[in-house]
């Protein structure tokens, strides 16, 4: 099989080769009702496609220009490789959206459209963190490559009604996330943990904020993958200890999103009180749980620290130049503070739009719905990636397969991320 890094080159050059072979801007496609049509790639299910779906119909209903043809693709690292495949074939979409990590890599491959010819200089009023200009260092001298979409940070989620009955609260720094740990799980006869006290999907996503919390940097900003230094191991060690010498922590298994269901359905059943996930969960979670969800920040060590997530619309290049024209009509409208309060308050993701937010403070949104107010509150300790070209490499080839093998097989931290650095400095 074929590593990360080769993907990502191929995607780059079928992408330059789909550029070469398209020249002119060529004909736009028109739907049976005269509208320009522009395809759009999207990478979720469930709820949050039925949202996005809802709001495409309001785009089609608000104006008669132009029609929105939105084809589900997996996940986001399975729409990613689908998108090379299209692109090698010369039918790239006119819009998609992609994990942030990635996109310094695509801009400075050159596969990407600049949004600042159609955006014209307007800034939409967006929430810095979650854009481009706050989203990475340096990111606001750059031409506009992406618009936020679905965005998010990573929070505690636990069990209210649970927490109360045995008089806890959420942890505010390390120490005391081993506490609550310790005091929530819950052991049979044989040993076993009928309970967790905590569960965390072993995942880059929330490794990044432990380093942030223990003070250290992933990824320098000329690019050198750091891994935290001692900041970095003491990520690792901190759940090696949970995991296997306290035993409060189960590490839900399966790779990717299918850990992160498993922690959630862990929750939802009473096999944990305590979990760590994305805030873009938080409808899903409280709709479907049978007692009182709660969601605190994430602990801090010396300091607090998150990693922005989720994903941000591009336009790969290529596409007639009509059809960018309607995938960006379509942005310009999901940017609005309308469009974007919609989305956020019904799925969990934080609103982009800081006029936006005024308004939900305004008609007392968030004191009815306080969860929704934590991951907002959170980008006040948002830590900014790089742009680094080789931010998603070093995430998905350097320090994502490694980190499963430390943590349950208890393997030296320090040697896993000297291996991680070396894998990662490799050309």
């Amino acid at each position: 099989m074929r590593s990360r890094r080769d993907v990502l080159r191929a995607l780059a050059a079928s992408i330059a080769a789909a550029l070469s072979a398209s020249g002119a801007p060529g004909c736009a496609r028109r739907s049976s009702d005269g509208r320009i049509e522009a395809s759009f790639w999207f990478a979720y299910g469930g709820t949050n496609r039925e949202v996005l779906l809802s709001l495409i119909e309001q785009f089609h209903a608000s104006q008669t220009s132009y029609r929105i043809h939105a084809v589900y693709q997996g996940d986001y690292f399975e729409s990613l490789a689908k998108l090379r495949t299209a692109i090698s074939a010369n039918a790239a979409p006119a819009l998609t959206h992609v994990v942030g990590e990635v996109i310094p890599y695509l801009a400075e491959a050159g596969v990407l459209e600049p949004l600042d010819t159609f955006s014209h200089g307007d800034d939409f009023g967006l929430v810095p963190e979650l854009s481009q200009s706050g989203a990475y260092v340096g990111g606001g001298a750059r031409p506009l490559w992406a618009l936020p979409f679905n965005r998010s940070t990573p929070i505690a989620y636990y069990n209210r009604d649970l927490f109360r009955e045995l008089g806890l609260a959420p942890p505010t720094t390390w120490d005391e996330l081993g506490a609550v740990a310790r005091a929530a799980t819950v052991r049979g006869k044989d040993g076993s943990a009928e309970r967790w006290g905590f569960e965390c999907p072993v995942d880059w996503w929330f490794w990044a904020a432990l380093v942030g919390q223990a003070g250290g940097t992933v990824i320098a900003d000329d690019g050198t993958p750091e891994l935290g230094g001692e900041a970095g191991v003491r990520a690792v060690e901190l759940w090696q200890r949970l995991v296997s010498a306290e035993r409060v922590m189960k590490p839900p298994p399966g790779r990717d999103y299918n850990s992160w269901q498993v922690a959630h359905q862990d929750l939802l059943s009473g096999r944990a009180a305590m979990i760590w996930s994305s805030t873009a969960f938080l409808r899903y979670l409280e709709t479907n749980a049978k007692f009182a969800v709660g969601a605190a920040l994430l602990p801090k060590d010396v300091r607090r620290s998150v990693s922005v997530g989720g994903t941000m619309f591009v336009l790969p290049r290529g596409a007639p130049r009509p059809e960018q024209e309607a995938a960006f009509a379509f942005l310009r409208f999901m940017m609005a503070p309308a469009q974007a309060n919609a989305w956020a308050t019904r799925t969990g993701y934080i609103p982009v739009s800081k006029a936006g937010i005024a308004d939900l403070e305004k008609t007392g949104y968030y004191a009815a719905h306080p969860n929704d107010r934590v991951a907002l509150d959170q980008l006040a300790y948002a830590t900014p990636w790089p742009w680094a070209k080789n931010l998603f490499r070093v995430q998905r080839e350097a320090v994502q397969p490694r980190l499963e093998e430390a943590v349950l097989a208890q393997k030296s931290a320090r040697a896993m991320l000297d291996e991680a650095r070396k894998a990662a400095s490799s050309p």
